[in-house]
Parts: C-alpha cells; structure tokens; sequence
C-alpha cells in the first residue's frame, strides 16, 4: 500500500503563503492553496491602481496559473469559517472541510477604524482591487461632478480629497492624487481648474512616516508640500459621514476620503481560539507556530511575533515572504526527521516609500536616501519583486510614460455609479 503524503494546508494567497507553497516545489507533500479571491495581489502597488497609475491586471496575477506546473497543489476558490484543531480539518462556506497535517495560516489584515466600523462607507481602505478601483471611481468622479457643479460650496467639497493616516500608503495616495489634480487632469476640464482640488493628509501623530527617521520624514513632509498637498498632523478625525470629517472642532466637507490609518488581523485568532493582540494578530512562538500546536502556522499581518529588535515584525511584503520560506523549510525538515523547533530570524531589507513621481525615502539603515535617486531604486525594486516579465516591462514601460509625459492612461471610470 502506497504511504500517504503529508498534507499541508495554506490559508491565504498572499506573499506569506504563496511563498511557502512555491518553496515547497518538489518537496513529498500534497498542498491545498485556499482563497477568497482567484489572484495573488502586489499589494505595495495597489494605490497606483486607486490612483489611475496602473491597471488591476498589472499588479495581480491568476493563483491557478502561478501553480499551473504543480500537480502536488489544489487550489480552492472558497470562504473559510473556522478551524477544527481536534479533527485537522478546515471548514469552508458551503464545501466540505479539508483535512491537513500541517497548517499554515496567512490570512492577511483588513483596514482597522478603531471602534469606528460605521466609517468605512465613507472613508474606504485600500486592501484589494475591489477597493482600488472603487477608490479610483470615487476620485474621477468627483472631478466630473464638479465640472458640472454650480454651487461654489459644493464643488469644493468635490475637489477636497482626505487622506487619514500618513504612513506609506497615506503617503502615498496623498502625492500621486496631487500629482493626478494639478498635473495629469490640469488641462482635461473646461469648465474646471483641476488645480483647484485641496489635497488634505491627516495625521494623529507628531509626524509622517513615523516609522522612518525624523529627516526623512521632513523630507516627505516638504515634498508633498511641494506637490500641492496640506499636511495636518497631531489631529484625529472624531467624526467621518457622507459630507466629509471633522478635525477636533473643525469640520472639512470633503466628499472624497480615503482611510490609511490602521490594520485590524483577519479572524484568524477567532477560527484557532488564541490569544491575540489589539489589532487582532494571533500570538505566535518564536518558530512562528501556534503555541501548543507545533502543527499550526500563522505568518504576516495575521501573526504578532517581537522579533525585530523587540518590535513587532513590520507589516510588509519581505517579513511575510522570509516567514512563508521559514516555515516551508521547517516542514521540509520535520519531514526528514529534524523535529527541533527553528526560531525565525528577519532580516530588514530597507524601508522605502515614494512622494509622486520624482522623490521617494529610502532607510536602509546603513545608509538613507532622498529625491530622485531614492525613487529610481524604489521603482527598480518594486518590478524586480513583480511576477513575470510581460508584467515588469508593463509596469516599467507605465512608470516611464508617465514620467516623461505625466500622463496617467489608467483613469477609466469602471464599475457601477452609486450616490456617495
């Protein structure tokens, strides 16, 4: 009778997972790849497709064909509800449970309103192409809105864009948007001067890019500045609706706002019955386990480990790729007979984020950088992570275009029109 192969299950197709199932190749296993969605996203890109850079095809690629050449691997396209550690199975919306050996848990994060839920029609997150493109809806919609527009209050309400929270991808969206309104746009409308438009990045704390340092961060603060944006920081947002937020005592009618400020896990910890952290990340042991299930993994913005230089492990592409590895290569070992438990050491690359087209903040910590040099390895680096050549030349070939030109070739109203 032929020896059954060990059954490893992956929950999440994201870089954590998606990097443990490639690690795996050619290793005696059967793996069962599971999704809600059919494609592994780059997410770090994802604000490009919000803001009219890039098409969602270009940052997003079929799960099935990434493991087209893996007979060893399903793929699943289905909703899981819960985890029966008792029984090794995982239980699915509507499908029968899928039993596992070995379980590896990357479910990613959703965008945290900290107590505040009823936010979220208003002020959309930015974590899928779902919400990229509605986002990209909501922006070109507004300028065509005030191109119509007779009312002076309301227009400007149209043309005042809020950006809460200024880490990266606050940063982000804050200078491509300027970039879109007082460059790409400035000639479209006739009616309309889209240099009109009030870019507003809010901030609670003392600065932006607060994880990076505090010259770097004034750096970032200037180029916005530069580009058109308002920076407002040490300033929460108390109230959010359909007509814009309020600041304090101060309220700014915006009928355009985006929500950067804050990661909640996924349910993760509810579906295992562990302990959590307040953003809802499982707590994990130093080999990324489960503590008391040596058989369960949970990697990325799903987990909670301080193992960089006691912080909390960053919430980025590299830690939950060194996570998925750490963690296909301990299943390897324990499937040679090596039991021992294998901490997990993260090693940081470098942080990185871009201000527009032309500047970017670089810490590698040996060394920082600014302006145009930053944000020329910061465009190198992101299409050397991308999947496949056509979608490097693309990208690259995208980013030039725009960079000569500034022009955004993108910005396609898609989808069906709702009242804000």
């Amino acid at each position: 009778m032929t020896e059954a192969r060990h059954r490893v299950v992956v929950i999440g197709a994201g870089f954590g997972g998606l990097q443990a199932v490639l690690r795996l190749k050619g290793a005696p296993v059967d793996i069962t790849l599971i999704d809600r969605r059919n494609h592994h996203l780059f997410q770090p890109l994802l604000y490009q497709v919000a803001t009219a850079s890039l098409a969602p095809s270009e940052i997003a690629w079929p799960i099935r064909h990434l493991v087209a050449g893996r007979p060893e691997v399903r793929t699943i396209l289905g909703e899981v509800t819960g985890v029966d550690m008792a029984a090794r199975q995982v239980q699915l919306r509507g499908e029968a449970p899928v039993p596992y050996d070995t379980l590896l848990v990357a479910t990613g994060a959703r965008h945290a309103y900290f107590g505040h839920d009823d936010w979220e029609p208003f002020a959309p997150g930015l974590k899928d192409i779902d919400d990229a493109t509605a986002i990209r809806r909501r922006i070109l919609l507004a300028f065509e809105r005030a191109e119509v527009e007779t009312d002076p209050a309301v227009r400007r309400a149209l043309l005042t864009f809020v950006i809460v929270g200024a880490g990266p991808t606050g940063v982000e969206v804050a200078g491509t948007i300027a970039e879109l309104a007082h460059h790409t746009m400035a000639r479209d409308f006739r009616a309309l001067n889209p240099k009109e438009a009030r870019i507003l990045l809010v901030e609670a704390g003392p600065r932006v890019l607060s994880a990076f340092p505090e010259d770097l961060s004034a750096y970032a603060k200037a180029a916005l500045e530069r580009l058109g944006a308002e920076i407002l920081t040490g300033h929460a947002v108390t109230e959010c609706d359909a007509d814009g937020v309020k600041l304090g005592a101060e309220r700014v009618p915006a009928k355009t706002v985006i929500w950067a400020a804050g990661v909640q896990a996924s349910p993760a910890a509810v579906w295992l019955g562990a302990e959590a952290d307040r953003a809802g990340r499982v707590m994990i042991a130093p080999d990324l386990t489960l503590p008391g299930h040596p058989e369960i993994f949970v990697v990325g913005d799903t987990a909670r480990l301080d193992a960089w230089n006691g912080q909390p492990l960053p919430g980025i592409a590299p830690a939950a790729k060194q996570q998925g590895q750490h963690v296909a290569d301990t299943i390897r070992a324990r499937l040679e007979g090596k039991s021992e438990p294998r901490p997990f050491r993260y090693k940081h690359a470098g942080s990185l984020a871009t201000i527009g087209k032309r500047a970017a903040v670089i810490d590698f910590g040996w060394i920082k950088l600014r302006g145009w040099l930053a944000w020329w390895i910061w465009g190198f680096a992101h299409i050397y992570f991308l999947i496949g050549l056509r979608n490097r030349l693309t990208v690259a070939l995208s980013w030039l275009w725009i960079y000569t030109t500034g022009q955004r070739s993108a910005r396609l109203i898609t989808g069906r029109e709702q009242e804000e």
